[in-house]
């Protein structure tokens, strides 16, 4: 899926993918293939009829229905993307983004690979010249991601590596101490690994954790505080609400993209720095230890966070489609698969 620059205009080809948007908004993604016909109940269109053309079209189907064709932005291609397990919506991977500081260059370690959304955006932030490097437990998962972020890429990022394995006990394998710049943890338990994180980062360097739960995110943050080695932990969510406007009809959508998951950033101290301690109000009495017990002691696991996840059938199905465009155009080999 790789774009033109804004000096080009290249024409769209057989084996890209493409966005069709009928009049409601509705959207279609296609590949495009000499031979074939994109199929819907009031019409058809040959693929012949887009490849060769600029992207910005406007094609009627044999229905006499009109769709605008784009290639699909990053949005459009996560959203649409296989997947396995769920995905950073990009709102998320934008302020991950924006708040590490991910800049060109960047070393960057990610823990929880998912589907790959949140890799691919990391992969743009760092540009040709930085490195991400992904952590992920479940070997279905990070093919499945290998797949997605080929297809976007047009093949597999020479700059992006996966490791399958805990990252809390193969990071230090991985990376010297202190040669990681940032470090995302999308993961389960993310206060598990920050002793390895810890050796990891440069002085300076920013951990961002991604997390579902407010019981996963209050360990995240007391697990940074008590380690001594990083700045007071700033804690946040986003909210999307898109609105209407249609003349003097102007008002809030009535759906929203709410709670998603919580953003946890600190930044790593200085080795043998203490962290400056926040000043807070004097609280009453202590919490009891069975309140203590009932918010820390429970294991944390997908299901009890209520994460849902593709198994059995659907997996292996996700696994072929992943990556399936450019297995067409170039066929790897059976050891590649």
């Amino acid at each position: 899926m790789t774009r033109p620059t804004q000096t080009e205009s290249r024409a769209l080809s057989a084996g890209e993918k493409i966005q069709l948007t009928d009049p409601k908004g509705r959207m279609h993604t296609i590949v495009l293939a000499p031979g074939e016909v994109f199929h819907t109940h009031k019409g058809l269109i040959p693929h012949e009829d887009i490849i060769g053309r600029p992207e910005g079209i406007v094609v009627t189907n044999t229905g006499g229905v009109d769709f605008q064709v784009f290639r699909p932005l990053y949005e459009d291609f996560v959203l649409s993307m296989p997947r396995g397990a769920a995905v950073v919506y990009p709102k998320d991977a934008g302020l991950i983004v924006a708040l590490g500081d991910v800049f060109p260059g960047a070393t960057v370690v990610e823990a929880g690979v998912g589907s790959g959304a949140l890799s691919i955006a990391l992969l743009r932030a760092v540009g040709p010249h930085g490195r991400v490097h992904s952590f992920e437990l479940r070997e279905e998962f990070a093919r499945i991601a290998g797949g997605n972020i080929a297809d976007f890429f047009d093949g597999r990022p020479d700059n992006w590596d996966v490791t399958v394995g805990d990252l809390a006990e193969t990071l230090g394998d991985t990376f010297d101490e202190h040669t990681v710049d940032r470090v995302v943890l999308d993961m389960l338990t993310p206060w598990t690994t920050l002793d390895a994180v810890g050796r990891a980062l440069v002085p300076g360097g920013v951990v961002i954790a991604y997390v579902a739960t407010v019981p996963q995110l209050s360990r995240f943050v007391e697990a940074l505080r008590a380690s001594g080695c990083y700045s007071e932990p700033q804690s946040m969510e986003a909210m999307v609400r898109g609105w209407h406007v249609d003349g003097l009809a102007v008002r809030p959508d009535h759906r929203m993209i709410a709670h998603t998951g919580f953003l946890v950033t600190a930044r790593r101290m200085a080795p043998g720095e203490t962290p400056l301690e926040k000043k807070r109000r004097p609280q009453g009495s202590p919490a009891s230890a069975d309140d203590v017990e009932a918010w820390t002691g429970p294991e944390v696991t997908e299901e009890a966070i209520g994460t849902r996840t593709a198994t059995g059938k659907k997996l292996r199905r996700v696994m072929r489609e992943a990556g399936r465009r450019l297995d067409r155009q170039f066929p790897t080999s059976k050891e590649d698969q």
